[in-house]
Parts: C-alpha cells; sequence; structure tokens
C-alpha cells in the first residue's frame, strides 16, 4: 500500500499556523457539497435527527442523557450532526471548527431540526479563552480530529481552559494502530513529522476532480502521547475504552478517553 502523504517542512509556531491554513483551505473545498452527498439535504438529516437525538450520539448516547441546561462545546464539530442532536437534548451547544462549508450545513441543519447551535469559525489555537475559559460543562470531540494538530499538549492545555470546574472531557478518535495494522506496516507507529494527505471526503468525487483538492496537514500521535498529554494537561482520568472496526474488524478501530479538571 502506498503512503498517501509526504514529510512537510517548517518548525515551531509557523509550522503550527501554516497547518491551521492549510487544512482551512482543504475543508472550505466543496465540504458542503460533500455533505450534501453523504448525509443528504440538511432538511433530509435534520429528520433523522429529530426522529431519535440520543441515538444519533451511538456509543456515546450514555454521556448525554442528563446534558439538559449544560454548556457544551463540540470542537471540530464539523456539520453539526452531533451538535444538533445534543442542542435537542437541552444542552446549550457551541461548535469550534475551521470550515466556513461545514458552518453552513451545520447552521441549516439545526434551523431545519427547529433548534439553535452557536458555530464559531476559528483555529482551535485562537480560541477565545478570555471569554471562552472555564466556561463548559462538557467537551465532546470525536471523528478523527487530533491529527490536525501539531503540538497536542497546546491543544489539550487550551481544553483544559475551556471547562469549568468539575467540568467533563470526552474525546474519541482514530485508535493509532488502526493505520498501522490496515496498512500493514506501511505507516510507522511512532511517525513524528508533519505530513501532508488527502482530505478524508476526496474520494466521494469523481476522480478527475481529486486532482483539485487541496491537501491536509496531520501529524499522528501514539497513544502513549495522547493519553500523556490529556493527563499532563490537569486532567484525571476517568475512563478509556477502545472500539472496534465499524465492520466488526478484529482490530482497534476508535478508542474513547473520558477526563475531567478537578483536582
Amino acid at each position: 500500500m502506498k503512503k498517501k502523504y509526504h514529510i512537510l517542512s517548517g518548525e515551531g509556531i509557523g509550522k503550527m499556523q501554516e497547518q491551521s491554513l492549510q487544512n482551512k483551505k482543504a475543508w472550505e473545498h466543496r465540504a458542503y457539497e460533500f455533505w450534501h452527498k453523504r448525509d443528504g439535504t440538511p432538511q433530509e438529516k435534520a429528520s433523522q435527527i429529530v426522529a431519535n437525538p440520543i441515538a444519533c450520539l451511538k456509543k456515546h448516547s450514555p454521556y448525554f442523557e442528563n446534558v439538559a441546561g449544560k454548556r457544551v462545546a463540540n470542537l471540530c464539530g464539523s456539520n453539526g450532526r452531533k451538535a444538533v442532536p445534543i442542542a435537542l437534548l437541552g444542552a446549550e451547544v457551541t461548535v469550534f471548527d475551521i470550515s466556513e462549508e461545514n458552518r453552513r450545513y451545520a447552521l441549516e441543519l439545526a434551523e431545519s431540526a427547529n433548534t439553535t447551535i452557536e458555530y464559531i469559525v476559528t483555529d482551535i489555537y485562537e480560541i477565545d479563552l478570555q471569554k471562552y475559559g472555564g466556561y463548559f460543562d462538557l467537551l465532546y470531540l470525536e471523528g478523527g480530529i487530533l491529527h490536525y494538530f501539531s503540538d497536542i499538549d497546546r491543544f489539550m492545555s487550551i481544553l483544559f481552559g475551556l471547562l469549568k470546574h468539575g467540568g467533563t472531557l470526552i474525546l474519541s478518535d482514530f485508535h493509532p494502530l488502526r493505520k498501522c495494522i490496515i496498512s500493514q506496516g506501511d505507516v510507522d507507529y511512532f511517525d513524528r513529522e508533519l505530513r501532508s494527505g488527502s482530505v478524508a471526503y476526496k474520494d466521494f468525487f469523481a476522480e478527475e476532480e481529486q486532482s483539485e483538492f487541496p491537501d491536509v496537514s496531520i501529524r499522528l500521535y501514539t497513544l502513549s502521547e495522547i493519553i500523556n498529554s490529556v493527563l499532563s494537561a490537569g486532567f484525571q482520568l476517568q475512563r478509556f475504552e477502545e472500539h472496534r472496526g465499524w465492520e466488526n474488524e478484529n482490530i482497534p478501530w476508535e478508542f474513547t478517553i473520558v477526563a475531567s479538571n478537578e483536582t
């Protein structure tokens, strides 16, 4: 299997800024069109969500059974497919995401579901902690987002700062071993380079159009790097779960970390 990424140049803060700009460019290229291809119109998707909001949260649904009245931040919340059901369950939901195209679909989705969400288009590194520091009861991150951040310790520090005392972090991501196993060793588990790769939804478009899609910038992490970064930020680990593949593959496909900021 051929690698789909190559090493990028750059160091330090400049590299992080370059990475964010590259990912913003990638996720604002026909993303709105992609969500229509995958999830249908906002009206069609909303009808599915309204029918059973808690079911839309799938394996994480137990964490949202008593979310009414709480402030929830859905970071890298994409097209609102998780933020909208959480809002329907009674939470005050704020999405932070880098893509205007994602925002467009998400706000139309919320309107179609007859609910409201706040959607802030920003680099996560640039979230206004003067305004949102200690603001949220719960942070929810899912769908494979850690590889978009070249400084995981800074990222976790921001998450810690967003939570009020006693708040909860729910972080679900792709299991680091997944790529190594399915690539049959082509991907180096301990690779620490910042690399360029294909945006997640590129394959949904015709092959002759795919060359027009900007690449994303990613940095893979080991499981120990992720857990140690959570702990170093000050979080108290409450639970760690590993999840099978979507089609019952006998490999770890995703993981979920539940942590609090109680000292």
